[in-house]
């Protein structure tokens, strides 16, 4: 059969009203267990496929879970949204995905489009907004998830952590191995807001510890690649041969600048100690490993698909909730 296949040819193939079919392919307890079987049966064999949307404008409810990811290409996020799926598997939610490439303004757009589809819940990466958006975020019928990020005024709902807090672990690790001239390379400004919260949390830290001021180096805007991050080494070379610690904002980032560092012969960590950030896949390829901090993406990921479930069968104005995760310091070889 060519062109749209409708309800009414289910209906006739199946010998049924297409009142019936409706009912049958909703579920409904009043069309018995044969009907709905040859219901589904003729649906099968002519293609068709159920149109809920006026069922979801009927009852309110779109079943779409929106989720905003700074970058697709990133594993840790990726990684994340992985958790989310499977977590959400035994659901009628789906997902609308929406990627932001690290800007605030790209995130207002997106949600503005979001929105309009009426979705159960938003998620957005990050605690970092534009006032249009936690305007409109404020105005949803429905709850926000914020992940990834311990905002200082959250919207909503969080599942995150403490990117400051994190990188505190790693100036404490480094200056227990006697390290004392840190640099940090990260993203230039706040173009990358979780690696400017990384940056203020080494920063903060140094200045507890009574150690001299950090030199910042800014690669370029996020995200950083890991070519970037060898190119920015390279760039600031000079600078950085009077350090003894260079903290980069990622992992990728790390491992560039341990390939540029050893190829113009400084010794890691013999010369220069180098930590990353992320648990990526490289850190444990890298020669030397690469200390970094395991903040748990794929946790992330399940963690807010069982909140996501629970706040939606719940009351949707209920109390917001904060779940704090806590990364883990993993010490590799280039520290």
């Amino acid at each position: 059969m060519r062109g749209r296949v409708t309800m009414r040819d289910v209906a006739r193939q199946a010998g049924v009203s297409p009142m019936t079919v409706s009912r049958a392919l909703k579920q409904d307890g009043s069309v018995n267990a044969a009907t709905r079987a040859a219901v589904r049966d003729a649906a099968e064999q002519l293609g068709y496929v159920y149109d809920s949307t006026a069922q979801a404008f009927r009852a309110q409810r779109s079943g779409f879970l929106a989720v905003t990811l700074p970058s697709i290409n990133n594993a840790n996020f990726a990684a994340t949204h992985r958790a989310l799926t499977r977590s959400l598997a035994n659901t009628e939610l789906q997902l609308l995905l929406g990627v932001t490439n690290y800007r605030l303004d790209e995130e207002e757009r997106l949600v503005r489009q979001l929105l309009a589809r009426r979705p159960e819940a938003i998620v957005l990466t990050g605690g970092h907004h534009t006032e249009a958006t936690r305007k409109l975020l404020q105005s949803m019928d429905g709850p926000v998830f914020e992940i990834w990020d311990q905002p200082h005024d959250p919207v909503d709902h969080v599942v995150g952590f403490s990117n400051a807090d994190a990188m505190t672990m790693i100036v404490e690790h480094l200056a227990e191995t006697g390290r004392k001239k840190f640099g940090y390379l990260g993203a230039i400004g706040d173009s990358d807001r979780r690696g400017a919260e990384r940056r203020r949390g080494v920063l903060d830290a140094v200045k507890v510890l009574g150690l001299p001021d950090v030199t910042v180096l800014e690669a370029c805007e996020a995200p950083i690649s890991m070519t970037a991050g060898a190119q920015a080494v390279e760039r600031f070379a000079r600078d950085i041969r009077e350090l003894d610690a260079l903290i980069c904002v990622s992992d990728p980032v790390a491992f560039g600048a341990i390939s540029v560092l050893t190829r113009l012969g400084v010794s890691v960590p013999g010369d220069i100690a180098v930590t990353g950030f992320g648990a990526f896949e490289v850190a444990g390829l890298s020669n030397p490993t690469i200390t970094t901090v395991d903040v748990g993406a794929d946790r992330i990921g399940t963690e807010l698909g069982r909140l996501v479930q629970s706040v939606l069968e719940a009351d949707r104005d209920s109390t917001p909730i904060n779940l704090q995760l806590t990364p883990t310091l993993i010490r590799g070889g280039s520290s």
